[in-house]
Parts: C-alpha cells; structure tokens; sequence
C-alpha cells in the first residue's frame, strides 16, 4: 500500500468524461480545452490528449505548461499581463484572449503576430457564491459595454464569455447564452470564434448533453463561427480521491477523527466555500468529525458515518479531489504535500510525484 496522504487519480473514472467530451464535439462542432486553473496534473496527459483540443490558461507558467505538456492548441488569457511577460506569452500560445481594450492596445504591436480574442462580461452568471462570481457587482472580468467593444473589433477575431459555475441547469445556460446573443450578437457575428468558457456540467449525471449539442450547434452556425468551451470540473470531476491515514481519534461531544492530510493545505477550495468533503456513502451508526492535522481550528473535511468504530491506522478515502485541490495545495504548517498517484487503464498504480524536506525548504528563502 502507499504512504498516504496521496492524491488517487483513476484513469477508469477519467475516461467517462473525456469520451463525453469526445461525444460532445462531434456532435457539436464545438472544441474542449482543459482549464488549467482547475487541475494541471500533467501525468494524465497522455490520456486526455486523446479527447480534448488543447488547453486554456490564466497566467504565464500555465501557458508554457500547456505547450510543453500538452501540446495541441494553446489558448492565453489573463486578467492583466505583465511588460516582463507579455513576450514569453506571445510566444507559447496559439491565440491570446485579453481582459480589457486597454491590455488590447497596450500589447497590440507585440500580440499583432497572434490570433487575438477579448473577454466579454454578459453581466449574468450561475454563481452562488460572490468570490467567484465573474459578473460580480464592479467586476475587473471583462469589458461589457458593446459601444466601446466595436471599436477595437477590427483588431481581433473573437471573444470569450465566461459566466457559468458548475451550472447543472441546460435551460439557465441555454438563457444566459440567449442574453448574451441579444446584447452582443452583432458583434459575434463579425468574428470567427467564441469561447464560452468553463463551468458547465456537462459531464454530470442526467446532463442532457444532446440538447447542449444542439444548442451549441445552432449558436455555431448562426454566427458562422468555431465555438469552443473550457471544462475544468467537467473534465476531470470523480475521477480523483484523496486517500488518508486516521493518526488519533478523541471525543469532545462529538467522535473526532485526526487524518495525516489538511483540508487548508490540501483541499483549499472546500474551505474557501465552507463545504464539506465528500466520502463514500455509508449508513454505519458510527459518526465522526474528520479532521485535518494542521493547527487551524476550522480544518474540518466534515461529518461523516462509517460502519465501524475509527482507530488510529484507518485508511480512509475522501472522493472527487481533483478540482482546485493539486493546483492549490500549499506548505501550511509544513505539513507534508499528498504524493500524486495514477491508476493506469489495467489497474496497476503508480506514483508519479512525491514531496519532501527539500520541496518545502526550497519555497521559501
């Protein structure tokens, strides 16, 4: 057995969505890239190249990343790029998406080489939670005024919205996507691709994917362009497990669990949203607390039943930790990063990535 913490990913579990994926461009039209910002584990590459069209980022390293690692076609965007970085970009992508007219011109002669897009804020989104709403009251995400949007429309060929999160519901996205064709469509109409973005859930359970299909189809062929989408959470959701080690248990009005793992270091996003871990569902009379062990009172994975009593030595297994977990991970309190673990298609295991000592010296100075 490995040493936990460790993250798990199953390229059996991968597979499902990536062929949904697959499924989706064909009959589509539309292309996936891989959202880096979501998960940017490059051992699975292999497997996911196979499916997907390239890769979008948000920052430089992710750019090189996707080139170097990925390979196929490489989308750029930042909210704000950098006069140090802006020819290291240039030179790593296949199209560069700006966040405002002002980077737009700022950068025109050294992107001019560059197929050139500009993100578009629809003001309308599918957030629940503000920090991560893009068409949040004063947001920095995008320019929206299509007055001001025409008049650089010449020195691009397409735009990108991105305005779902981890939206489930076909007809909101379907009514979102008709809100933005109302208010920008005559400008749509004048490029030659549009990306969508992420956030779109369409790799879940009862997703009725054929009527994205369609939808997505039509909106192609009424503007006469190449639509393509971002999926993050999409492309890689239950493929990937946290597995840990029970190190004590302890009882203080409620059954508490220590595990050798830390949901601030290791799962960040679940604490940032105030959500719980998931477990492997199980209807036992014995309930605990999971608790991480860095020295933050709120580590909590969450409540959990299990079917017997927890003791020190326990392995447990917390489910769907791909997402903004490994590109998020961090050295809080110095505890020890999970290694990265992949479950070949035959079933064989194999470690791809450990942390020690010297990672964790080397991060700081």
């Amino acid at each position: 057995m490995l040493k936990t913490p460790y993250y798990l990913i199953d390229k059996a579990k991968l597979l499902p969505n990536m062929e949904k994926i697959a499924w989706l461009r064909e009959n589509s039209g539309a292309k996936s890239l891989l959202a880096l910002k979501c998960f940017a584990t490059w051992s699975v590459f292999d497997l996911m190249s196979e499916y997907m069209d390239g890769t979008t980022s948000s920052s430089l390293y992710e750019v090189k990343l996707g080139r170097e690692k990925f390979g196929k076609e490489t989308h750029a965007y930042s909210v704000a790029y950098g006069d140090d970085e802006i020819g290291e970009v240039v030179d790593n992508c296949d199209k560069i998406i700006f966040n405002t007219i002002n980077q737009l011109e700022r950068f025109d002669g050294a992107s001019a080489s560059k197929v050139r897009g500009l993100r578009v804020n629809p003001r309308v989104s599918t957030s629940e939670w503000l920090i991560s709403d893009p068409a949040r009251p004063h947001s920095r995400l995008g320019e929206w005024d299509a007055t001001k949007i025409e008049t650089v429309a010449d020195k691009i060929t397409g735009f990108m919205f991105h305005n779902n999160c981890e939206n489930d519901d076909f007809d909101r996205f379907s009514e979102m996507l008709g809100k933005i064709e109302a208010d920008f469509g005559h400008l749509i109409s004048k490029m030659k691709w549009v990306s969508l973005g992420g956030g779109i859930h369409f790799t879940g359970e009862n997703y009725p994917i054929d009527k994205l299909a369609d939808r997505l189809k039509r909106f192609a062929d009424t503007y006469g362009i190449q639509v393509y989408l971002e999926p993050g959470e999409a492309s890689i959701t239950k493929s990937t497990t946290l597995e840990v080690t029970v190190l004590d248990t302890l009882y203080n009005g409620k059954n508490l669990a220590i595990v050798d793992s830390s949901i601030e270091a290791h799962m960040l996003d679940l604490l940032i949203y105030r959500q719980s871990a998931k477990m492997a569902l199980s209807e036992g009379a014995h309930e605990y607390m999971v608790c991480g062990k860095s020295c933050l009172a709120g580590d909590i994975f969450g409540e959990f039943k299990f079917d017997h009593e927890l003791k020190a030595g326990d392995r447990l297994s917390i489910q769907d930790a791909a997402g903004y977990t490994m590109v998020k991970k961090n050295w809080f309190n110095g505890v020890k990063m999970p290694s990265i673990a992949i479950r070949e298609l035959d079933g064989s295991i194999r470690t791809v990535r450990e942390f020690t000592f010297a990672d964790y010296e080397q991060s700081l100075s």
